[in-house]
């Protein structure tokens, strides 16, 4: 330091011995400061407002000097949550919290405006489904709970998350079905009692929880769930068979594509096919070279043939394969697939089934002059797998010009959904 004058002497010698302020002391004494000037500052504007429109003061009051004492609407706190903060008034904010097992929907925080309208939207809690990360191993289906879930597990696996090899699958344990109602006394001095949603007051005045499942499940007209319906004390819930998640509506269930979502063991050689309730992996091969004739492993473009090789004219021009995913018990007759040609140089195609495995089933027509189709003509039951062979041939006064194979082969489900 080195000081101009006398005086100026003084006040450098009082700082030469402090040692300078590392970076979390400077930090600490800015935020300080801080808090001083907002203190300052709601001080400054709360005075003029608090004395009022008659009193005299020599200096005029700032319009958004009173802004302060403008309030907001009453808010309240969501249900199985809590709102923080209490204060109205404009600038001032509250935030919301939900209790444990809910999570929040809508605006974490809200701030009075100026124009004394809180920003953002209500937020209410909603309960945690405890099935969305899917704990339940080896197929186990999950049944949501309060606060907690419950794993049903399939025949061979066991514990609370099906995880342990075993021979008897675990049961749910049973929960109170008969509760105690509530009642209230009347000003005549009767007493009317209640139950509450899903229960029903039985002469001996318990409730008795309703089993929605047998009442309704048995008959195809009041069903209320797609597949199996688990009964609950006062409610229910609809369970899917592995491969399906339970749709959003909770009634009807959902193919789970592995193939997309690469849920799958297919190697890389190999093709996925997805199947309502599961997957397949698939390797179409082309025929082997034979009688002059081969065909491009790729596509499965006949090769061109020798000039004298009748044989290798006569075989496809091509093959294709096509798989198609089939629910059970599909309604007849259905068309499957379509094939057709864009380049027609003869006077006439002809469609026809050629071989294949049931072929009881299935069945060709021309829907014009350049498309056939193939069409389910019997219900299938799954699970089941049907291929088929399909030809179109193209003809020109009666000669053969070429022909195309289909490969179809159906995957049928066990479930009609």
């Amino acid at each position: 330091c080195m000081p101009r004058s006398p005086r100026a002497r003084t006040s450098c010698v009082s700082v030469i011995p402090q040692e300078c302020l590392n970076r979390q002391q400077a930090l600490s004494v800015v935020q300080q400061m801080q808090k001083l000037l907002v203190a300052q500052e709601a001080a400054h504007l709360q005075a003029p407002c608090q004395a009022g429109v008659g009193s005299r003061l020599a200096v005029p009051i700032p319009t958004h000097a009173c802004l302060s004492t403008e309030m907001c609407p009453q808010l309240a706190a969501p249900l199985n949550g809590r709102m923080l903060g209490r204060s109205l008034r404009v600038g001032h904010e509250v935030h919301f919290i939900c209790d444990a097992g809910f999570r929040l929907v809508g605006s974490e925080t809200r701030a009075c405006r100026h124009n004394r309208t809180w920003s953002g939207t209500q937020p209410f809690c909603r309960s945690i489904d405890d099935c969305s990360s899917n704990p339940c191993a080896n197929s186990g289906t999950c049944v949501d709970g309060n606060q907690s879930y419950t794993c049903l597990c399939p025949p061979g696996w066991s514990g609370p998350s099906c995880q342990t090899p075993g021979t008897l699958a675990p049961t749910i344990s049973p929960c109170p079905s008969n509760r105690q109602p509530r009642c209230a006394e009347g000003r005549s001095g009767s007493r009317r009692c209640s139950c509450d949603t899903g229960f029903q007051l039985q002469p001996g005045g318990v409730c008795q929880d309703v089993d929605e499942c047998q009442l309704y499940q048995s008959n195809p007209q009041t069903q209320i769930c797609l597949h199996d319906c688990l009964n609950l004390p006062g409610s229910y819930r609809c369970l899917c068979p592995p491969g399906y998640l339970l749709h959003a509506d909770r009634n009807a269930c959902e193919d789970v594509n592995e193939c997309a979502g690469k849920q799958h063991n297919c190697s890389q050689g190999e093709l996925c096919i997805n199947t309502f309730g599961g997957y397949r992996c698939v390797h179409p091969k082309c025929p082997p070279p034979r009688h002059n004739t081969s065909y491009v492993k790729t596509s499965c473009e006949r090769n061109p043939c020798p000039m004298d090789s009748r044989a290798c004219h006569l075989a496809a021009s091509s093959i294709s394969f096509h798989y198609l995913p089939l629910q059970a018990n599909r309604t007849v007759p259905r068309v499957l697939f379509k094939m057709s040609t864009t380049r027609f140089v003869g006077d006439s195609l002809r469609f026809a089934i050629t071989g294949g495995r049931g072929q009881g089933v299935f069945a060709v027509r021309r829907s014009d002059r350049q498309t056939g189709e193939l069409l389910l003509t019997s219900p299938v039951a799954g699970p089941a797998t049907l291929e088929v062979e399909l030809e179109m041939s193209e003809f020109s006064h009666k000669v053969l010009l070429g022909k195309h194979i289909f490969k179809v082969t159906a995957f049928v489900s066990p479930y009609v959904f």
